[in-house]
């Protein structure tokens, strides 16, 4: 549910809060932003990818100007299981994560974080199934305490996904973590 402004949290939110310290979005899962990703995630239009980093680089952008952006240390990407990584070629968030690295100098770790187990795709399940389909799916690769850390997907839907990332970082002694998607259905 979005809130009335950005920089607020949404109802849902403030009932429940979420694991992380901000979502942000670049746009909410609709046209034509929505036809983009899917295009760039289920047909390989990995060209589109540059584009739609630079869509949520404006969002990120406009946030910073507002202050209200959390400091970043490190992003990492929405780990694919290798199996499915194999498969698809390339992790779509990976794309977006390493462009925005580059634009904004915030160091990127790739290998941050695992995933360790091989999952049907998230898509077609409910908001229970998905939370049991993650896990123990992710294991944390690299020392994150202290750090303030940005995870980047390209959609966020329950945000189940996210959730058990930033669960398993704080865990770990990540000071802060925040969330940068290209779409959210939230």
């Amino acid at each position: 549910m979005p809130a009335a402004l950005e920089t607020q949290p949404c109802g849902r939110c403030l009932q429940k809060p979420p694991v992380w310290q901000r979502l942000l979005a670049a746009s909410d899962y609709a046209p034509p932003v929505s036809g983009l990703v899917h295009q760039l995630k289920f047909q390989g239009r990995t060209a589109l990818a540059p584009a739609l980093a630079r869509l949520l680089l404006l969002k990120i952008l406009a946030a910073k100007r507002a202050d209200a952006l959390p400091k970043a240390d490190l992003i990492i990407s929405v780990p694919l299981h290798r199996t499915r990584a194999w498969r698809r070629g390339f992790n779509q968030s990976a794309l977006i994560a390493r462009a925005l690295s580059r634009w904004l100098g915030i160091r990127y770790a790739p290998d941050a974080v695992a995933r360790i187990k091989a999952a049907p795709p998230q898509r077609q399940l409910s908001a229970r199934q998905r939370r049991s389909n993650l896990k123990n799916a992710f294991r944390v690769e690299l020392p994150v305490a202290g750090l303030h850390i940005v995870i980047v997907d390209d959609v966020v839907t329950t945000g189940s996904t996210v959730a058990q990332i930033a669960r398993l970082l704080k865990r770990n002694g990540a000071a802060t973590v925040q969330v940068w998607c290209l779409c959210r259905t939230l």
